[in-house]
């Protein structure tokens, strides 16, 4: 498994998105430096959240409760 090109983000909990279409996986790598794998995450869902005013919130209320994550690092 690749995880995909991450792009930094402006926020003050994640550092950095990545998100592959072909598996529908989304890739947040946190401040911390610890990189999660979401799984099922929709385009749709991708899109807003680089599009939102507030990553780190949308994350919050839109990601974090409702997919599936592992881990990476």
């Amino acid at each position: 498994m690749m995880t995909p090109t991450l792009v930094p983000v402006r926020s003050s909990n994640l550092r950095s998105v990545g998100y592959d279409s072909s598996s529908q996986s989304l890739y947040i790598e946190f401040s911390t430096g610890r990189l999660y794998e979401y799984s099922g995450v929709s385009a749709a869902v991708y899109a807003g959240l680089m599009s939102a005013t507030s990553h780190g919130a949308f994350f919050t209320m839109r990601v974090r409760p409702f997919y599936r994550y592992r881990r990476l690092r």
